[in-house]
């Protein structure tokens, strides 16, 4: 568990470099974790708003497809849209954006021996 808790910390870290308030950081790596943990699972989701569609890209190309993907998964019917309803990133250098992507993609957060509900 304390791995786990330090590489959530170690996120935070680069978020703060980017700007986004302390009370932000839950916020912002939930919509990261929830897309990821989706992949693990093997989840339906709308077109090009997956995990691996946000790993292929880079630049502003990467906050652009960001941006796009949770307007999508905001306007979905049911839970999905209700999960997504506020959502927008608050990332201003796409570079620390992809570091949060990469770092989260090194692990299997499915896999995990903690409750995450």
């Amino acid at each position: 568990m304390g791995d786990i808790v330090n590489k959530l910390w170690g996120f935070c870290h680069t978020l703060r470099h980017d700007g986004i308030d302390y009370g932000d950081y839950i916020e912002q790596l939930t919509y990261l974790l929830f897309l990821k943990m989706s992949d693990e699972k093997s989840m339906k989701l709308p077109k090009n708003c997956d995990w691996n569609s946000l790993k292929e890209k880079s630049g502003t190309g990467l906050t652009d497809h960001y941006s796009d993907m949770l307007r999508k998964l905001r306007e979905q019917p049911g839970i999905l849209g209700d999960i997504f309803a506020q959502a927008t990133h608050h990332f201003t250098q796409p570079v620390n954006l992809k570091k949060i992507i990469n770092m989260i993609d090194e692990e299997n957060w499915s896999a995990l021996d903690v409750d995450v509900k």
